[in-house]
């Protein structure tokens, strides 16, 4: 990476904090109407757009470690300090912690996988420009004077984060190892329906078979139908409460509504965006907005012919469950709302909520 002058770097740094959260907090609402193309919402048939999804997943996610190593040891924001410093041991904890989540991301899952599908191209583009901008953000804060100020101090809020997020971490593995296990039964079935693997296809016929997908249970698939997406956000909330200070406090909650009323928060320089949202806690906020209404989707509909449909008693069919898991948790999220209410109502009610909490948090940072 360029080395850039210690003034470019923080303008570079405050830059990209304010734009990747804004543009993750705009595109957001965006996902709940327009499916990502990769997973289960992947598209079929030939074109040169599509990639293969195992090759292309790991090349967008080496991205992030990659780019926090470096910055991470180049340590922008420190350039010009007077006086120099060697990153303290909770500084390098935390950095351990961050990569360890990558080598298992990056490297170890999507290689134990049996199989995944064909990615569009704008999935792996889109990958390598936020892992870019996070593991930009991530590595050059961890490694900055401020971060080394906060760590270098024992705290009860990095022991107790560090736990959360190793029990995030675990729950994850645990969730996804469940997910692992329906390919890897599929493909050892002798009907002939997960033969990717194998290599028992023609080229054509390869391109035309469908991932196959069932419905997981077990765990916390017994009460939530994304625990793994569930595990995520904890593990990284664990990560930014022991990384960092929380981004707002009670008492900034009425300035927070009265900054609603000028659009100046976001026209303003990158300088002033709200100076306590620190990048551990821009990467949970982003993580819940982006994957949020992917699982939304992927509890309220189905792909016709690629999902199993057979659950344990009282669950018997996906898209029933799915149905009934949303409308519940909107009702919950809108009690005054009739119950003759259409879903794409409480949808658009759901998606205007997400920018008025989003305003409100961006507005208590900011004080």
């Amino acid at each position: 990476m360029f080395k850039l002058s210690a003034n470019g770097a923080k303008i570079a740094y405050n830059a990209c904090r304010k734009w990747f959260t804004i543009v993750s907090m705009m595109i957001g609402p965006v996902l709940f109407v327009i499916n990502a193309p990769f997973g289960r919402f992947a598209l079929n048939g030939k074109s040169i757009f599509l990639l293969d999804g195992r090759k292309s997943w790991i090349v967008m996610e080496l991205v992030s470690p990659l780019m926090f190593i470096d910055t991470f040891l180049n340590s922008p924001l420190s350039r010009g300090e007077p006086v120099s410093f060697e990153p303290s041991l909770a500084q390098y904890v935390l950095a351990g912690a961050y990569l360890t989540h990558y080598l298992n991301r990056a490297i170890i899952s999507p290689l134990r996988t049996p199989s995944r599908s064909k990615s569009h191209i704008i999935v792996p583009l889109a990958g390598v420009l936020f892992n870019t901008l996070n593991g930009f953000l991530m590595g050059t804060y961890l490694s900055s004077p401020a971060a080394f100020a906060y760590l270098s101090r024992s705290r009860p809020t990095f022991f107790v984060g560090l736990s959360i997020w190793a029990i995030g971490f675990a729950g994850n593995l645990i969730h996804d190892e469940i997910l692992l296990n329906i390919r890897r039964k599929a493909s050892s079935k002798p009907d002939g329906k997960a033969t990717r693997s194998s290599g028992k296809t023609t080229e054509n016929e390869d391109e035309n078979i469908p991932e196959h997908y069932a419905i997981p249970y077990g765990m916390l698939y017994k009460y939530i139908s994304y625990p793994n997406y569930f595990c995520e956000w904890i593990e990284w909330f664990g990560y930014a409460l022991a990384a960092s200070p929380f981004p707002f406090d009670t008492s900034s909650l009425g300035y927070a509504v009265r900054a609603l009323r000028s659009p100046s928060i976001i026209f303003a320089p990158s300088s002033v965006f709200a100076p306590r949202l620190t990048p551990p806690w821009i990467f949970l906020l982003n993580e819940i907005v982006l994957m949020l209404p992917r699982a939304y989707k992927g509890i309220g509909g189905t792909k016709k012919g690629s999902v199993t449909r057979t659950r344990r008693k009282g669950r018997s069919s996906c898209r029933l469950y799915g149905r009934l898991e949303t409308n519940t948790i909107l009702r919950w999220l809108f009690p005054t709302v009739p119950k003759c209410c259409s879903r794409d109502d409480l949808v658009r009610r759901e998606v205007a909520l997400i920018d008025h909490l989003f305003e409100v948090f961006v507005a208590s940072c900011s004080h």
